[in-house]
């Protein structure tokens, strides 16, 4: 391959300008919204999850094969008829704008509106499912229409046909006291104008000022799905729901169809048909009243006659009225003989005792009586006064003080026998500390003391004596002998020494021990110390002399 010359460096562009980041993406943003400052962009809805906690919503639109950014703002999104929804074709309106913190471009949307017919189908048969699915549209929910309403409130234009088709209607069958709560039946704001109107008419009160509706019509007149979208909304159709009073839909030809159709209790094809619905026709109701006094009429005189006929019959079976109060009157006149007489011997009994009674009492007495037995009642009646009230005093005193008692002895008492539980289990485990700690000083000390004591035996021991060159002598009767004294001439005695045990004989020659005794010198007697004691000895144990 030949050789190439090498390619001389780039001179530096000394002269193009510098920006900062800031800068430059201001720069884009103005370029940008100078460009596009009003677009119109359609595409699907794509990663919308709802408004955000600050209002504002964020998702993209996107088509085959490209995707855009897109916000709307709170204020925005509260005054927007059509909301958006995931999946949604729509047509957007707004400017395109710059995010500098993320380097993208969005777009800001101020309207938004389906794309199509298509989408608005999509959109409410959707709605529809969902609404169904909560049992919105649940036949057993709906109400009976009354049969003759007395007050029928209507929720539609003021300025439309359809007010006055209903008005006409409603004077030819059955005139009616009509409300109407003028409301916007299609543009920005309109359903939530018809919500509030069908709530407004179940918030009146039962014989107020104002009369509550008996029955309530929403009625528009015919249009596009556009324009009857209104009645589609979410809001309208659970106002529908909530509606304690009975509501008839009359939205549109007989051809449209609404969501409220189907959670309204009755829906009519058109507004003039509510108004048939809601009300009877008053010439037919003359002519069924008028057809029924006369079914009435002719049904009164055959049961009349009926009841005449039975009552002849009656009578042509009942004996006569002098058979049958015959005997009754012969007993009236046997007791109107006998009554003189009864009257006179009874007022006769009567005057006797009366006057027997009279004969006891005089006025004075009457009186003294009267007055006593008012006194006594009145006293009677303060003392009971008084012990009612001193006993309920002391009753109720009583029951507050053993009330008082009773929830503080409670409480006290719960308390204390916790805080005794404690104090013992607390002096349990003292003692048992104590009883083991005393235990083993106990067994410490009783091991010194035996080991005390078999040292001093040890010491004691006269053996240890004879251990060390001593000899133990005993007389005949196997005594310890303690003096030379105690041994007579000739006498047998046993000496005991450390590894045995010898016998032997006193010698002969040596002087009674009495004679000895009297030759000692007194001196030698007082220099003689006495024998010390030895109290409780073992009995094998002896002393040395």
């Amino acid at each position: 391959m030949p050789n190439r010359l090498p390619m001389p460096p780039a001179e530096p562009l000394l002269n193009a300008p510098e920006f900062t980041v800031s800068e430059l993406s201001q720069s884009l943003k103005r370029t940008v919204e100078d460009a596009f400052g009003h677009v119109r962009v359609r595409g699907e809805i794509s990663g919308f999850r709802g408004a955000h906690s600050s209002g504002h919503c964020y998702f993209a639109l996107k088509d085959e094969s490209a995707k855009i950014e897109a916000v709307i703002w709170k204020g925005v999104h509260g005054r927007m008829r059509f909301k958006p929804q995931e999946g949604l074709e729509v047509i957007a309106t707004g400017k395109l704008t710059t995010y500098p913190g993320s380097s993208k471009y969005q777009i800001v949307i101020e309207a938004l509106e389906p794309a199509g017919i298509g989408a608005l189908m999509a959109l409410m048969e959707e709605r529809k499912k969902k609404l169904a699915a909560e049992g919105l549209f649940d036949e057993a929910r709906k109400q009976l229409l009354p049969w003759l309403p007395e007050v029928i409130g209507v929720v539609t234009s003021p300025t439309g046909a359809v007010i006055r088709d209903i008005l006409h209607r409603l004077e030819d069958r059955f005139p009616r006291h009509v409300l109407v709560w003028p409301v916007k039946v299609q543009g920005e704001g309109s359903a939530e104008q018809v919500a509030a109107a069908i709530r407004g008419f179940n918030a009146l009160p039962e014989g107020g000022r104002i009369p509550r509706p008996d029955v309530l019509i929403v009625a528009r007149g015919g249009g596009s799905l556009e324009d009857l979208w209104s009645f589609n909304e979410e809001i309208v159709v659970r106002a529908a729901a909530e509606s304690m009073i009975p509501l008839i839909s009359a939205v549109g030809h007989e051809t449209d169809i609404t969501l409220i159709d189907f959670v309204a209790d009755k829906r009519a094809p058109t507004p003039t048909a509510a108004a048939e619905m809601a009300v009877p026709v008053r010439s037919d109701l003359f002519v069924e009243v008028a057809d029924l006094g006369r079914r009435t009429h002719a049904y009164w005189q055959r049961a009349q006659e009926s009841r005449r006929n039975e009552l002849r019959a009656a009578a042509r079976a009942l004996p006569s009225a002098g058979d049958l109060l015959a005997i009754p009157r012969q007993r009236l006149d046997a007791a109107g003989a006998s009554l003189p007489r009864g009257l006179k011997a009874n007022t006769h009994a009567h005057f006797r005792r009366f006057t027997a009674a009279s004969s006891k009492l005089t006025l004075r007495v009457l009186h003294g009586q009267i007055s006593q037995a008012d006194h006594r009642l009145t006293v009677c009646g303060e003392r009971l006064g008084l012990s009612a009230r001193s006993l309920l005093r002391q009753r109720r005193d009583r029951f507050d003080g053993l009330q008082v008692r009773l929830r503080a002895s409670k409480l006290a008492n719960a308390q204390a026998q916790r805080n005794a539980i404690v104090r013992q289990r607390e002096r349990t485990q003292r003692l048992g500390e104590r009883a083991g700690r005393a235990l083993a000083t106990l067994m410490q000390r009783l091991d010194a003391r035996v080991e005390a004591s078999g040292k001093l035996l040890s010491a004691l021991s006269y053996r240890g004596v004879l251990a060390r060159g001593f000899a133990l002598v005993r007389d005949e009767a196997g005594h310890p002998v303690h003096a030379a004294d105690a041994i007579g001439p000739g006498a047998r005695v046993e000496i005991e020494f450390a590894d045995g045990r010898v016998g032997a004989t006193a010698d002969a020659d040596r002087s009674p021990p009495a004679t000895r005794r009297a030759q000692q010198p007194k001196a030698a007697a007082q220099d003689a110390k006495p024998a010390p004691k030895r109290v409780g000895k073992p009995v094998d144990q002896g002393t040395l002399f």
